[in-house]
């Protein structure tokens, strides 16, 4: 089969796939998904004060659990009823994302079951603070550490083995996407039931966790892609990490996924460098720490320290 058919039957699987867009608001400027408004499932924590204007239809939910809650709470609803594919998103993206929605819809159309699709310029960091973060050691935290937090009494690891993994393992560590902005395949999300989503959003966020910046909310964050495919995202060991730098996805491969550095104000090593995006497997060249192509110092300096509202979607 030539290029031009390849790419004919591409794209007739892509466009018959059905495609949500789920966002989480709180009072965020949504022009930049007006244009495809019509995909977009927003759910909306600000109030009356906050709601979003036409063309935009919404969901009000109270302003509790962060984007955490916002996600668990449109799957465990919508279970049999998901799109094909789901792009999840909070209301703002450009200080995570500088790709623009029509090409994360097209990397989000490529994507396949098992897979969790995720997007540049932030790398997949680190977690492995299994008895809770640290926070005091990161400076570069302070805007979430300096708010009011609700904490869980089980840690991180109890969490994770009774809610995420339902094993009694105990990882060494785990990738995420900072931001929680990824994109799943129906398949990908119904490999668990929805009684494990209701029973993870009711011992995330509701009940005794029905805050608006609950600990769980960020533990969620990186818990996302370990749940989904736990496969590429989890390590348990030492033997786990991966020989190559880059997964098939062009993410930073298991075991070798950003570890933020302790003391630093701004985190300038969590942004993809040089990244093309045209083809992942090819596009994600360099480590973590070569100079950047795609973002100066000060472009990124703006985007991970600009202030945001204390009130969480």
């Amino acid at each position: 089969m030539d290029h031009a058919n390849k790419s004919a039957v591409a794209s007739s699987r892509t466009t018959d796939l059905n495609f949500e867009i789920v966002v989480a608001h709180y009072n965020e400027d949504l022009s930049w998904l007006q244009q495809h408004s019509a995909e977009c499932c927003v759910y909306s924590k600000g109030g009356d004060k906050n709601v979003p204007q036409q063309p935009f239809t919404f969901t009000t939910l109270p302003n509790i659990g962060r984007e955490g809650h916002t996600f668990l709470f449109h799957i465990a609803e919508h279970y049999d009823t998901l799109a094909d594919v789901t792009l999840f998103v909070q209301g703002r993206i450009d200080d995570h994302v500088d790709m623009s929605l029509a090409d994360m819809k097209a990397r989000a159309l490529d994507t396949v079951t098992g897979q969790v699709q995720t997007f540049p310029f932030r790398e997949l960091e680190l977690f492995d603070h299994w008895e809770g973060i640290p926070w005091e050691k990161y400076p570069c935290w302070k805007r979430w550490s300096s708010m009011a937090t609700h904490n869980m009494k089980e840690s991180p690891l109890e969490l994770f083995q009774k809610y995420i993994s339902e094993s009694d393992r105990v990882p060494a560590a785990v990738g995420f996407a900072p931001g929680a902005i990824f994109a799943v395949r129906k398949e990908t999300v119904q490999q668990h039931s929805q009684a494990f989503y209701e029973r993870l959003l009711n011992k995330m966020f509701l009940g005794d966790m029905a805050h608006v910046n609950p600990e769980t909310g960020h533990y969620m964050e990186r818990f996302w892609l370990a749940m989904f495919n736990p496969d590429e995202y989890v390590q348990w060991a030492a033997s786990d990490i991966s020989t190559s730098e880059r997964n098939r996805d062009g993410q930073l491969a298991k075991g070798r996924w950003y570890r933020t550095p302790t003391g630093s104000a701004v985190d300038f090593g969590a942004i993809r460098r040089g990244e093309e995006v045209d083809s992942p497997q090819s596009a994600f060249q360099g480590t973590p720490s070569s100079p950047s192509t795609s973002s100066t110092p000060e472009t990124a300096l703006s985007m991970l320290t600009d202030e945001e509202d204390e009130e969480q979607k």
